[in-house]
């Protein structure tokens, strides 16, 4: 028919999802849970994603590099190898049959999500409880972050240079931690006139964190001494070694399954671990590609990617300079042009229409959740500022790769015209050189404490990475 030529169509994953396909969706969820369950701050994740790249046969690059170095006649192609970075960032990558400086195909993601973390010197006194002072970490509603449960996750360098690795509020034993509101019978006047993202300030996020004084002290704090002797006893962590400590108070618990249905996934840090998971997922049940084929795990995308595990960082450079050396051109100007020759998505979320707000969105121009993945030419805001806009002949190649591959994809961008907008680190990989487009599921309540995705579009977001690795 030659509307159906004509027009573009909004497709359900779900009226295409077979009944043999249905757990394949529900065990593929299983996994992803799993994932996010266990990885709750950048540390975790890379941590996480190393163990999984190890158990799907990859290595590190020193031991390619040993064995390269063994037998200078060895097919490279098809070795799988990983490279971390401060144990915050990494970089998975499968060899191709093609030269690395012939192209790449790459899907970029963060692992770094809006969060609470604790100030260099956070434990104070106040009307005789513990608390500890934050620092929020990325946009977040804060109050988002009040009357929850928090766990604390993260790690403490002591001064003798030891590492102690801290989670307390997951397992079933722990306690957890929680930012105390104002009851309503007490608010008027200090909370509601104020606007709404001052009902909680910055400096009134203090975390709950002891109540019983320690009746041996002389000091006139006795309930922060009792949690610092608790603190020394447990961990042998000591007030100062808050200073060389980075601890993240995120939501407590599992994520769970949301609908009488079960279609969806709930839970903290979906953005952007939802799209690390794939990526990798994608990449693990590659065989050997044509071009190289790379998972790329940045950190700080959250705080527009500053710091040197960060995409404006010069690891994925070097990184790439790693691999070319691998088949023994690593000079600059081979660097220069195999970036400007990689393909690579940058994989981040997208805001799906909320169906309690649908008004900030665009309806022609929205994505909607369990519609497929979700094809994002430009971010940014207001005149498209701080945005990569995607070169035309780029999407028309994502285009072709989706529909000639049977993925159910749809395009759009993040709210109305000066509604808002945001950024994500596709365009500093454009600044590399690359070609580059978003690509990602839509989530509900982004940034938020609970956010949820559609477990279709888990599903199909991976299927439209594993076509994209294997487009010729």
């Amino acid at each position: 028919m030659l509307d159906e030529e004509l027009t573009l169509k909004r497709r359900s994953v779900w009226k295409r999802v077979k009944e043999t396909d249905r757990d394949d969706i529900e065990s593929l969820s299983k996994e992803y849970r799993a994932f996010i369950d266990n990885a709750k701050t950048e540390r975790e994740a890379v941590k996480l994603t190393e163990r999984l790249a190890l158990d799907n046969g990859f290595m590190p690059i020193e031991e390619i590099e040993r064995l390269a170095n063994e037998n200078e006649d060895l097919d490279l192609s098809g070795k799988r190898g990983y490279i971390k970075n401060k144990d915050k960032n990494i970089v998975l990558f499968i060899l191709g049959r093609k030269s690395i400086s012939e192209g790449f195909k790459m899907v970029g993601s963060h692992v770094d999500s809006p969060r609470l973390d604790l100030k260099p010197n956070p434990l104070v006194e106040t009307e005789k409880y513990a608390m500890l002072k934050t620092h929020y970490y990325g946009g977040i509603k804060k109050y988002h972050f009040a009357n929850i449960p928090l766990a604390l996750h993260g790690v403490v360098f002591k001064r003798d240079g030891s590492k102690v690795d801290i989670v307390i509020g997951e397992s079933d034993n722990d306690p957890v931690f929680t930012v105390n509101d104002l009851l309503i019978h007490l608010a008027k006047k200090v909370q509601y006139e104020r606007k709404t993202p001052d009902v909680i300030k910055g400096e009134e996020l203090n975390i709950l964190f002891s109540s019983i004084p320690d009746s041996e002290t002389k000091e006139k704090s006795k309930t922060k001494m009792m949690a610092l002797r608790l603190l020394y006893e447990k961990y042998g962590i000591t007030e100062e070694d808050f200073v060389s400590a980075e601890i993240e108070a995120v939501p407590a618990g599992r994520s769970r399954n949301v609908g009488i249905d079960m279609s969806m996934v709930g839970g903290y840090g979906q953005d952007d671990r939802i799209c690390a998971f794939c990526s990798l997922k994608a990449l693990f049940e590659m065989d050997v590609p044509e071009f190289t084929s790379i998972a790329f795990l940045a950190d700080k995308e959250e705080i527009h990617s500053e710091g040197n595990t960060a995409m404006q960082s010069n690891f994925f450079p070097w990184a790439l300079s790693k691999m070319l050396s691998l088949q023994g051109d690593a000079s600059s100007l081979t660097l220069l042009d195999t970036l400007r020759r990689g393909k690579a998505i940058s994989s981040d979320v997208g805001a799906a229409v909320n169906p309690n707000f649908p008004k900030v969105h665009e309806e022609n121009n929205a994505p909607r959740m369990g519609n497929g993945i979700y094809l994002q030419k430009y971010s940014g805001s207001r005149g498209k500022y701080e945005a990569n806009d995607a070169n035309a002949e780029f999407v028309a190649e994502l285009r072709k790769i989706f529909n000639e591959n049977d993925i159910i994809w749809q395009a759009g961008e993040l709210g109305k015209v000066d509604e808002g907008g945001g950024g994500t680190i596709a365009k500093y990989m454009a600044r590399l050189g690359m070609e580059v487009a978003d690509a990602g599921p839509a989530l509900l309540s982004m940034h938020s404490s609970f956010e949820v995705a559609s477990k279709a579009d888990i599903w199909m977001t991976i299927k439209a990475f594993k076509a994209f690795y294997g487009s010729i």
